[in-house]
Order: C-alpha cells, then sequence, then structure tokens
C-alpha cells in the first residue's frame, strides 16, 4: 500500500486556483529575512527598529537559509505560503516581545528549571501518550501550546484558561488539520493541548519543524551540521518567561528531536531527567513517513514518499546508533518501551517514578487513570501505514537498526499497522 494524498477541501482547491484574491496577494509577496522583520516590527508598532531589537545574531543565518529554502525548494502552494508567512512572522514576533520583556523584567533570566523531565525517542514511540499522561500530576506542569507559541507575557493562574492567546493558537495549529484532512488521524493539534520543545527551538530558527512542513534539503544541511546551543537557550528562556507568574515545580517535556541533540540539551540542562522511548524502528518509519507526507501536504503539492522514507531511514539510523554510545547519566535516565506503554501505561508510569525515586500518588494516579479513559486511541479514526509503499528494503534496514534493536532489546512488529 503507498501513501495516498487525502482529498482537499473545496475551500483549499479555490484558495489554491488562486480564487481567493487578497490571500492569493499576500501569498505572492517573496519571503526575505529583510522583508519579514520588518513587517514582524510592523506589526509590533516597532517599524524601523534595528536586527538588534530581534535580539543576538544567532538567528540570522538559519532564517537566511529556511527563506531560500522556502523561495526555491519547498514548491509551496498558495495556501501554503499564505500559511507559512503567518508562521514565520508569528516566530520573529516573538522574538522581540521576548527581548522586550527580558529588557523591562531582567530578573526573569534569574528563574531556575530544576530537574525537568524530558521524553524523548524517536516519533511515534509513545512520546506523546506519555507525555500527556505524565502532566497530569498535579506537581508537574507540560506547556500547552498556545504558551510555546506565544509566551509574552507570562500567563498567570487567574487567567490562564481564558487567555486569548488560546485561539490565536488554535486558529494556527488546527488549520493544516483543515486543509490536510487526514492529519487528524494522526495527531492532534490545538491550543490547550500539550505542546512539544520545537515549538519554542523555533523562535531560534533551529527546529526540524521546518523540515517536517516543508521539502528544504538546503536547510536540512545546515541544520545538521549547526550548533543546537542557541535552540536550547531559546527553549530555557521562554521556559522561564512561562513559570515566571505561576508557580512551577517541575517541567515535564518532551520532543523527539531531543534525539538529535542529547549532548546540547544536558549542557542547557544539565539535572534534566531523561526518558527514552523504543519501538520497532520498521514500524516507526513507516509511521512517521505517513505522517510527515500528510503534514506537508497542508503546505504543497509536492510531496516524495520515498524520499521521506530515505531522509527518515538514514536520520534514525544515526540517532538509535549514537544512542547506543551516548553516556547519558544512568541515575536520571530511564527507558520504556512502546508495546509496555500501551499494554499497562499505569504499571509503566510507575515504573517510571520508581526510578527516579519519586512518589506517585494516589490523585495524580487517579488523574491518570481518567485522562487515559477519556483519551482513547483512534478516537478521530485509524491511522493506517505500511512499510511496502516505502521503497525500503526491510532486510537491508532491519540489519541497519540490528545494534539498536540488540542493545535495547526491541520487539519487531508487523509492518501493516494502525496506530
Amino acid at each position: 500500500m503507498t501513501w495516498v494524498p487525502p482529498e482537499r477541501p473545496d475551500w483549499v482547491k479555490a484558495i489554491n486556483a488562486g480564487l481567493i484574491h487578497p490571500m492569493t496577494e499576500t501569498a505572492q509577496r517573496a519571503f526575505s529575512v529583510s522583508g519579514l522583520m520588518a513587517e514582524a516590527a510592523a506589526t509590533q508598532g516597532r517599524a524601523g527598529c534595528s536586527p538588534s531589537s530581534f535580539g543576538d545574531d544567532s538567528f540570522l543565518e538559519p532564517l537566511g537559509v529556511a527563506v531560500r529554502a522556502l523561495e526555491e525548494e519547498a514548491e509551496l502552494t498558495i495556501l501554503g505560503r499564505w500559511m507559512t508567512r503567518r508562521f514565520l512572522l508569528r516566530l520573529l514576533q516573538v522574538r522581540l516581545q521576548l527581548v522586550d520583556y527580558v529588557n523591562e523584567d531582567p530578573g526573569v533570566l534569574d528563574e531556575q528549571i530544576v530537574e525537568p523531565l524530558f521524553v524523548v525517542g524517536a516519533p511515534r514511540t509513545g512520546t506523546t501518550i506519555l507525555h500527556n499522561l505524565l502532566a497530569q500530576d498535579p506537581r508537574h506542569r507540560a506547556p500547552e501550546g498556545w504558551e510555546l507559541l506565544r509566551p509574552v507575557p507570562p500567563p498567570t493562574e487567574e487567567g490562564f484558561a481564558a487567555d486569548a492567546r488560546i485561539a490565536l493558537a488554535d486558529e494556527e495549529l488546527q488549520l493544516p488539520q483543515a486543509v490536510s484532512s487526514g492529519l487528524l488521524r494522526i495527531h492532534e493539534y490545538s491550543g490547550r493541548m500539550y505542546k512539544e520543545c520545537l515549538s519554542s527551538m523555533s523562535i531560534a530558527f533551529r527546529s526540524e519543524e521546518f523540515i517536517s512542513r516543508y521539502h528544504t534539503p538546503s536547510y536540512v544541511t545546515w541544520l545538521q551540521g549547526c550548533d543546537m546551543k542557541p535552540a536550547y537557550e531559546t527553549h530555557r528562556l521562554v521556559l522561564q518567561v512561562l513559570q515566571r507568574r505561576m508557580p512551577t515545580t517541575r517541567w515535564v517535556l518532551k520532543s523527539p528531536v531531543h534525539l538529535h541533540s542529547l549532548p546540547d540539551l544536558l549542557d542547557v540542562f544539565p539535572d534534566a531527567h531523561v526518558v527514552v522511548t523504543h519501538r520497532d524502528p520498521l514500524t516507526i518509519l513507516s509511521s512517521v513517513t505517513s505522517l510527515i507526507a500528510t503534514l506537508r501536504w497542508a503546505f504543497s503539492d509536492r510531496v516524495d514518499v520515498g524520499e521521506l522514507a530515505r531522509y527518515h531511514a538514514d536520520l534514525y539510523h544515526g540517532d538509535l546508533d549514537r544512542l547506543v554510545d551516548t553516556a547519558l547519566p544512568l541515575d536520571r535516565v530511564h527507558h520504556i518501551h512502546y508495546t509496555d506503554l500501551l499494554a499497562d501505561p499505569l504499571a509503566t508510569v510507575s515504573a517510571l517514578y520508581d526510578r527516579f525515586g519519586w512518589d506517585l500518588t494516589g490523585g495524580a494516579e487517579s488523574r491518570m487513570t481518567t485522562y487515559n479513559a477519556d483519551h482513547p486511541q483512534n478516537r478521530h479514526g485509524v491511522h493506517t501505514y505500511n512499510f511496502d509503499g516505502l521503497g525500503l528494503d526491510a532486510a537491508r534496514e532491519r540489519a541497519r537498526f540490528a545494534r539498536y534493536i540488540n542493545h535495547f532489546n526491541v520487539a519487531p512488529t508487523r509492518f501493516m499497522s494502525t496506530l
């Protein structure tokens, strides 16, 4: 079975055909570093401000690489360009807001991010399931989508649930789901859902978000060779801002992208606890390729599943092989298998707490049980994917991942699967 692009709604077809003229005019405007910065500044009432108003210049090179790739490689539809422009402007607006906030309240830089828990692991290995469960512990705080998209000003307990930024985040996060109708079955997004770290790392323009959404091979090459520390420092600053006016005991965070940069993560968050999730790599390749193909379909007519599969096979072969060799702090790392998590989520979480010497209270366990019951798998439909349609040789890939599979005792699963 080969991946088939989902049918686009009629309104999406009309926009991409150029029938919605104001949107078309906006979409046709070129992406450029200077133009985007000027537009972002104008929206914040800062017309004419200098590049230094956006913070240190570490973001300029990746922004330049990204916008060139978006113009020359991504082959965006009209709607794809329109959504991408709003995405880039929002990131630049937030950079301005962060700089202004730190200038107004420099004490925010003294906020301590104490022993955060990071859920890492390749995509489609249960990171979201585990993250959602851990977030139910009242002693934990997991950032919601709207917080990572628009962290300034810091939220407060009194205004949290009614913050106007929730609607803005809903609009941005849910639009790709409406454009590419199969996306909701695979991964749900909204402003009040827990969000992964790459959303704040994107503010540094060093993020796999630009790769997941777009065909940008030159940006891929740049990102794989860059220093990721500025992205983690930006992530830390966002967390410092978010906890400035709200009590926070422990942040519970997650993103598969951390597999690429574990040394940088531990450099910026030296007392972090790390939970690594594991699943059969061939199933990972099947599921993540389906996800990324469906996501890219929201932005472009150009979706090459074979190319995506080869990219992910190389990427995660490198990541998972390095994981075998990476010297993680033994007293602060725990490993979880996807099959165990699905079979008994509460027992799996309990084992994690035991590993770190934490107390799983009855109240936290009850909340986790309720959350799990209220959020069954496949509630938005079944995500079906198949290794056979990737154009990869199963025996060759199984051999490439053998070192990882054997080291972490990862059981193989059927190629035809649902998630």
